[in-house]
């Protein structure tokens, strides 16, 4: 429960919408570690969890991965004026695809300065258009020597989100960088069976001790009740 990210980015979300992800948030047997929103209702999820641990996250270049730098910035400055402490920021990965790999550096690396020392820099690679795990271990290279909190997997929105080949990879790079950085499944995982294989592969990779809140989370929906639904049986 405290690893999860409790996530609600659809395009109909409304305050009522926050509002019911911030109630869910606190549970009968824990906290998660954070709810993640679109920016707009940031403010409001700091008003709800006011009191709590839960961090407030939002996205930012999401989903489409553009490249805009100024723009990626105002709008990790906005989740941070509005009370946010991590941002999930899409790099424009169909840019660094197609050999332009400089302007994700720069967004990244402008996105962690304006984080500074307040707040995460979570980077989502969108892993199932990068193909084979070179490619992948060579994006999550890119992130981390550009300022990346975290590297995550997916936006939840492609064809092809998290997967244990790509989890893996990513956290092969984690080790072999020896940076301080987290790691981020999203995407696609509903089950406590699929969330344990995550932490399964992080902890073979990392060690038994690394698995913490502040360094791997899963990014999901419908796990939180699928948890529950567990605890409960």
């Amino acid at each position: 429960m405290g690893l999860l990210d409790l996530t609600s980015l659809g395009e109909s979300d409304t305050e009522k919408t926050v509002d019911g992800l911030c109630a869910r948030a606190d549970t009968p047997v824990g906290q998660v570690a954070a709810v993640c929103v679109w920016p707009r209702f940031v403010r409001r999820c700091v008003a709800n969890l006011d009191g709590s641990d839960i961090a407030v996250a939002a996205v930012a270049n999401f989903p489409a991965g553009g490249t805009n730098v100024k723009a990626a910035v105002a709008e990790t400055g906005q989740i941070l004026d509005s009370g946010g402490r991590e941002v999930d920021l899409v790099m424009p990965y169909r840019a660094w695809l197609v050999g332009d790999r400089g302007i994700a550096r720069d967004m990244i690396a402008a996105c962690r300065a304006t984080c500074g020392h307040s707040a995460h820099l979570k980077v989502i690679l969108e892993t199932g258009a990068m193909g084979g795990a070179g490619t992948i271990a060579e994006a999550s290279r890119d992130a981390i020597e550009a300022g990346a909190h975290f590297i995550k997997t997916s936006t939840g929105k492609a064809k092809v989100n998290a997967t244990p080949e790509a989890a893996r990879v990513m956290l092969e790079v984690i080790r072999d960088s020896g940076a301080t950085v987290g790691f981020k499944a999203a995407g696609g995982i509903r089950t406590q069976e699929q969330a344990l294989e995550y932490v399964r592969i992080a902890e073979d990779v990392m060690g038994p001790n690394w698995v913490s809140p502040e360094r791997f989370r899963i990014g999901a929906s419908s796990l939180l009740d699928a948890l529950l639904a567990q605890c409960s049986g």
